[in-house]
């Protein structure tokens, strides 16, 4: 019996989906070098943007024929898009080929599914679950492991599907994820260990009693091997002076900080709701180059936000070049059903969004060279 894994999306559902492949070949199931030869056939969806749902409609449909040709085939879908009720049971009634479509929070209990499929298709959306230590994990990124320390987020950006896919922050136990990072630097294959999470900052906060971010990156620094530490994503409002100490002091810790900034117009970053401002943005990369010379800072940025006037747009350019990125990823809003923002007036014009994504990535470039070569 062999699977296949599509992927869609973040770090995050690449590392789900070495769950998933752990969970199938613990069934007895190897990897299919493609689709074609596969008995089980799994879609990790995303919904963060709308044109990764769009691909996903469509390479799920084009698995309508191989259906046809191989009737015991499994198709599965899971991930942020299936999480949304409304959109699961879309997929349904357009995919009826489709045997098994489930949440994020379902992810434990696939085996489950895939043997209920005998019976007929399956559709579950679990609202709320808890992080499951015991999956196993196929492994799939070269020498870097990921390493989930929480999940869900509870920021509520306007713009942002995350929350309700994803549920409230739930961070695991410090001693569960020491546990996973000593195990991990014995196999003696993996030079980086990559922490991930919707907001890391936010760890442990919820756990009693409350461990910070910062203690645990002391923790997983102290423990003994050779293995470079790094993680993702920062929310610039709980990256505190705390950590950004121990980023600087231990050497194992990569010196690379991805802090989206989003907008760089206040009243924008109002609007989404991001909770800080261009001018507390600006001091805590001050603080960061301070203390950490050196250190690589990447960022996100969303154009085209609705009401986002030209000038607002060119605040976003100003901080771009204030900063002096190493890089930045830019995207274009997208309207998610379901968020604060997809109910906004004066959403902005697709070509208007597109002209100003084009500018921005532009000026980056531009930046970059100057940087390099001198103006």
């Amino acid at each position: 019996m062999k699977y296949f894994i599509v992927t869609y999306g973040c770090q995050m559902n690449v590392h789900e989906s070495e769950k998933i492949a752990g969970i199938l070949e613990k069934l007895g199931y190897q990897e299919a070098d493609k689709r074609e030869n596969a008995d089980i056939i799994v879609f990790n969806t995303c919904a963060i943007r709308e044109g990764a749902e769009d691909r996903v409609f469509g390479n799920v449909g084009n698995l309508k024929k191989l259906k046809k040709q191989k009737k015991d085939l499994i198709i599965v879908l899971c991930g942020c898009m299936t999480q949304k009720e409304a959109t699961a049971q879309k997929m349904l009634r357009t995919f009826p080929f489709v045997d098994i479509v489930i949440g994020t929070f379902n992810l434990p209990k696939l085996g489950d599914y895939i043997e209920a499929v005998k019976k007929g298709r399956q559709l579950e959306i679990w609202q709320e679950g808890e992080i499951d230590e015991l999956l196993p994990y196929k492994r799939t990124s070269g020498d870097n492991a990921w390493v989930n320390i929480m999940q869900g987020c509870n920021n509520f950006c306007t713009y942002c599907i995350v929350p309700y896919v994803r549920g409230r922050e739930k961070s695991r136990k410090e001693a569960n994820i020491l546990k996973e990072i000593k195990e991990i630097v014995a196999e003696g294959k993996y030079k980086k260990i990559t922490l991930l999470g919707q907001n890391v900052n936010s760890y442990g906060k919820d756990l009693n009693p409350p461990v910070s971010f910062a203690k645990l990156l002391k923790d997983i620094c102290a423990v003994e091997g050779d293995f470079k530490l790094s993680f993702m994503t920062s929310h610039p409002k709980d990256l505190t002076d705390e950590v950004i100490d121990v980023i600087a002091s231990e050497e194992k810790i990569e010196k690379f900080i991805h802090l989206p900034a989003q907008s760089g117009n206040n009243r924008i970053l109002q609007k989404m709701n991001r909770k800080y401002t261009r001018e507390k943005y600006l001091e805590i990369i001050e603080k960061i180059r301070a203390k950490i010379p050196k250190c690589h800072i990447t960022s996100d940025f969303i154009v085209g936000f609705p009401g986002e006037t030209e000038e607002e747009f060119e605040d976003t350019c100003s901080l771009v070049r204030e900063v002096k990125f190493d890089s930045i990823f830019a995207f274009m809003y997208s309207p998610r059903e379901g968020t604060v923002a997809s109910k906004m007036e004066e959403q902005i014009p697709e070509n208007i969004k597109n002209e100003r994504v084009n500018k921005l990535l532009k000026l980056e470039k531009q930046i970059q060279k100057e940087e390099k070569y001198g103006k």
